[in-house]
């Protein structure tokens, strides 16, 4: 018997009914828990999206209560677009929490997010942390542009384009980056400029065909190339060797312009057609050993001697009007000028070229002082000729050497036959216009009673040469290459002043006899000086031979005195003097002098670094005597560039000078001080250093420095 008695059989309506009911609840149970999933994401994301929505809110409303604020650290670069900044780091921050897993990205968000609102918050309050100056040592017209840009930094919108909006750390950020007259904040990234630079570097060339390609279409340039070319092997071995001796190629190679004012047709100075007939060489000497100088070291240069050429050169900077240098790659690094191509490229680029001040290198002659080179000053004291500032001697420190080269007009086999020529009882004298030997008869009769007189005057004109005088007319240069290794003397006429000629005649063994002048010639007391830029006193027709060769090279004596003039013949003629050429005045010596200038004289960039102070030798000048004079007579010559460094009176402590009273002012002999009531006067115009000058009660404070022999531009730790 069956203990279960079955259930009875169910029908198809019935099942159906189950299935759907027990469908139905499953459903809503799983919508349930689908829904709630649902709520429960959205609510964390809306609260996010709150979340950042109220720190933007709140970032904006820091804004709006600071908009006074003008002095916080970051504002040069962070305030004119701290809201859009920080807006868009918010929006940063909501693409991350998108796309880190959830159980990553909460808590480092958040972190984040409160650490980014706490900086925002400092930014827009105007923190100070990151705006600490650094010392201003080497960048001595830091402060007072500083103070120009308070008061002057909205009359020009191009200082807002670069950040620039009142406060003092934008006016430091603008004034260390754009324009570098004042050190860099130590937390700025460098500029790119500055990793580009170094994939610039320079390597020397020793092949003349680039050169010549671009010197050879222009007829000005015909005598300059007929010297390099004369000279080219010379030249060649020269840079060669001297990378053999220091790394030419680590250096940045710059974009160099040469613009010749004087070969210009504007200029009216027919320099170049004149140069093949007796007219003047002496600047074109300097330029193509310059131009030469440059291409060999490996820069990249562009010779202008025209209007035209300029403006094409120049052409992507000239319509800048605005206070502000113009943006982007520059157009030149480097521009040697002369004085009346200073004046076009003022007219040309109007009052934008004061951008390429601290490019320019200027080639003068004479030598500009600062008093002259300073144009308040030079008004004050009735001064009209701003000229400056690079020289062929090293005449006033206050500029510097560039130079040039004795040519030496020997080929290979010349050279070796060149010690066989045999040394005549004659002299050569040094003038080649007739003009130069009026009034010498006296002078030149003494030379005569103990040796042949030659000359080289051009012309047929020679009225004023005495009857015994051989006349040569205008030579070759291998010719006179082969006079002068035939003379014992080469005799000075007083004029011209300060000539190449005198060198290559001591290069090639002659004694030069120099005239010495008493008083010395100035602009106070000679035409031929008034009008220019200095008041250099010249002590002799050479003072550079006199005071950088001297005997038994240079007689320097008083051509009016015969006894005087006798005993130095007698000297003269009782010796055997060798051959001598300054370091300097070689292709080796004028390659290293100028690759040096070029790498460490950076006057677009404030800090003097160069030449080390570690050469600095400090001496007093007395009452009446120039700093470049006191340095001089201690075997040692004047450096302006360490003047700042003296300008303290806790600069003057350190060299037993006690200050018990001080004051500033604007003037060419101080630093200086009273030794009686211990009074020190400082320099309040920083342009107006000079080595020249002398105060009639005052010591002045000088600072020298040693030179290399046969190198007086360079000091001893100067490579």
């Amino acid at each position: 018997k069956n203990c279960f008695t079955p259930l009875p059989p169910l029908s198809s309506q019935k099942l159906g009914f189950f299935l759907v009911s027990f469908g139905f609840i499953w459903g809503m149970m799983l919508l349930h828990f689908t829904i709630q999933q649902r709520v429960t994401h959205e609510s964390s994301a809306q609260l996010r999206m709150q979340i950042l929505d109220l720190s933007k809110r709140y970032i904006k409303a820091l804004a709006e209560e600071n908009q006074s604020v003008m002095d916080g650290p970051y504002v040069g670069t962070m305030t004119a677009y701290g809201d859009a900044l920080c807006d868009n780091w918010m929006v940063l921050i909501f693409q991350a929490d998108t796309r880190v897993p959830n159980n990553l990205n909460c808590c480092a968000l958040m972190m984040f997010s409160t650490l980014f609102l706490s900086v925002c918050a400092d930014l827009l309050n105007g923190a100070q942390e990151k705006c600490e100056l650094p010392s201003l040592d080497g960048f001595p017209h830091c402060e007072g542009k500083l103070n120009w840009m308070k008061d002057m930094w909205r009359s020009d919108p191009c200082y807002g384009n670069y950040g620039v909006d009142g406060s003092t750390c934008s006016f430091f950020i603008y004034l260390s980056e754009v324009e570098n007259w004042c050190p860099r904040l130590p937390w700025r990234i460098k500029n790119n400029a500055d990793e580009a630079d170094r994939n610039t570097q320079m390597e020397i060339r020793t092949s003349f065909e680039e050169l010549y390609r671009v010197m050879s279409w222009r007829e000005e340039f015909r005598w300059m190339m007929l010297r390099i070319k004369r000279m080219e092997e010379p030249w060649v071995s020269a840079v060669r060797s001297l990378a053999t001796k220091q790394n030419l190629n680590n250096h940045k190679r710059k974009k160099v312009l040469v613009h010749l004012g004087l070969l210009t047709k504007e200029s009216g100075f027919k320099i170049a057609e004149n140069a093949f007939s007796g007219g003047p060489l002496g600047e074109l000497v300097q330029w193509s050993d310059l131009i030469t100088t440059l291409y060999l070291l490996g820069h990249d240069i562009r010779i202008s001697a025209s209007l035209a050429e300029l403006k094409e050169i120049m052409k992507k900077v000239m319509g800048n009007k605005s206070s502000c240098p113009t943006k982007g790659d520059k157009v030149v690094e480097l521009i040697y000028i002369d004085i009346v191509g200073l004046a076009q490229f003022k007219k040309t680029l109007g009052p934008s070229w004061v951008h390429y001040q601290c490019m320019l290198r200027v080639l003068d002659s004479f030598g500009t002082e600062p008093e002259f080179n300073h144009a308040h000053y030079a008004q004050s004291k009735g001064h009209k000729t701003p000229w400056g500032k690079w020289n062929p001697y090293p005449h006033t420190p206050d500029n510097s050497f560039l130079g040039f080269v004795v040519e030496q007009h020997l080929n290979a086999s010349d050279v070796k036959h060149i010690d066989d020529i045999k040394r005549q009882n004659q002299s050569l004298v040094y003038g080649k216009v007739d003009n130069f030997w009026k009034d010498k008869k006296k002078y030149l009769d003494i030379i005569h009673s103990y040796m042949e007189v030659h000359g080289t005057v051009h012309g047929t004109s020679t009225v004023h040469l005495p009857a015994y005088v051989k006349n040569h007319g205008i030579l070759r240069g291998r010719d006179l290459q082969f006079l002068l290794r035939e003379t014992k003397l080469f005799v000075g006429l007083s004029f011209p002043y300060e000539g190449p000629a005198p060198l290559e005649a001591i290069a090639n063994g002659c004694a030069f006899l120099n005239p010495r002048f008493d008083p010395p010639k100035s602009s106070k007391n000679t035409d031929f000086f008034k009008g220019k830029p200095t008041l250099r006193e010249l002590t002799s027709q050479h003072p550079y031979a006199e005071v950088y060769i001297g005997r038994p090279h240079v007689w320097t004596v008083n051509i009016d005195d015969p006894a005087e003039v006798e005993n130095a013949i007698k000297a003269i003629l009782s010796q055997k003097i060798e051959p001598y050429l300054p370091y300097e005045f070689t292709c080796e010596g004028m390659l290293q002098r100028v690759n040096a200038f070029i790498k460490n004289q950076d006057f677009c960039h404030g800090q003097v670094m160069w030449p080390p102070l570690s050469a600095m030798q400090v001496k007093l000048a007395p009452a009446g005597k120039s700093c470049k004079q006191v340095c001089q007579e201690q075997q040692l010559i004047c450096e302006p560039s360490f003047f700042q460094h003296l300008n303290k009176d806790k600069d003057l402590f350190r060299y037993g000078v006690e200050c018990k009273t001080v004051e500033s002012t604007s003037d060419i002999v101080v630093p200086a001080f009273s030794e009686s009531v211990r009074h020190c006067v400082f320099q309040s115009d920083l342009l107006l250093f000079s080595c020249a000058g002398a105060h009639q009660s005052l010591t002045r404070i000088c600072p020298c420095r040693d030179y290399m022999k046969g190198q007086v531009a360079l000091c001893k730790d100067c490579l």
